[in-house]
């Protein structure tokens, strides 16, 4: 029984305007979320998404192709009941960011990440107005309470859907500086993943490729850039 998938039961999926934004319906009745709640999306561009998974799936519906399907589904059961928490959470990120902190030695992987995540911190601290500091080594040193504040306000600032793309932007990454780059357009999304990925890159330069890491490190590359289509298309 764990492996029954519904069977596709409609002709047609169409985008239609509905209160506060716009919904989906298969030939003529609305989409709802698993939680039973109206699908309704803030972005005729999110609609048009959503429908075309719908279009898409053939004799059974298949919730693993449909991506904006799933995250809207989870801005709406999930993100829409607790907000604030989810933002609390990401928000804490900032104290342990990724990017603060820095390797003992070699030399040339410290210099390979100064190089590559101090504008990042840079752009944050001109562009969020929060400094991070970077630190040497894994030990947690506290950041300047008014950047964290700074920051903790901007994500709170975001809407259901945005907050929901942006949770993986952070949790991805590992980083609330790399989630707000992405989100804001600071690089391209690729880029801001490859240098999220500046450590393993390294260890694969110096142990050699390993094919089940990769294959994991594909799968989350594409939720994170997936992420970022959704965050484009919440607004």
């Amino acid at each position: 029984m764990s492996d029954w998938k519904p069977k596709r039961f409609w002709t047609a999926s169409a985008v239609v305007q509905a209160e506060d934004g716009y919904t989906v319906e298969l030939d003529g009745r609305r989409v709802k979320t698993p939680a039973k709640a109206a699908l309704i999306l803030p972005t005729q561009a999110m609609a048009d998404a959503v429908a075309a998974e719908w279009d898409a799936q053939e004799k059974e519906v298949d919730p693993t192709l449909m991506p904006f399907t799933r995250s809207a589904n989870a801005a709406i059961d999930k993100v829409r009941h607790q907000h604030a928490e989810v933002a609390d959470m990401l928000a804490d990120y900032g104290d342990s960011d990724l990017l603060c902190y820095r390797a003992t030695h070699p030399q040339t992987l410290q210099q390979r990440q100064a190089d590559q995540w101090d504008p990042a911190l840079d752009w944050a601290a001109e562009t969020l107005a929060a400094r991070l500091v970077p630190v040497v080594g894994v030990l947690h040193q506290p950041q300047s309470a008014e950047a964290l504040s700074t920051l903790r306000g901007r994500v709170h600032e975001f809407n259901d859907f945005q907050l929901a793309a942006f949770h993986d932007l952070v949790s991805l990454s590992g980083s609330l500086v790399l989630g707000f780059a992405a989100a804001m357009d600071w690089r391209a999304a690729d880029e801001i993943w490859d240098i999220s990925r500046l450590d393993e890159a390294w260890q694969t330069e110096q142990w050699g490729h390993d094919d089940e890491a990769h294959a994991v490190a594909e799968i989350k590359k594409a939720a994170f850039l997936h992420a970022k289509r959704f965050i484009e298309i919440s607004i």
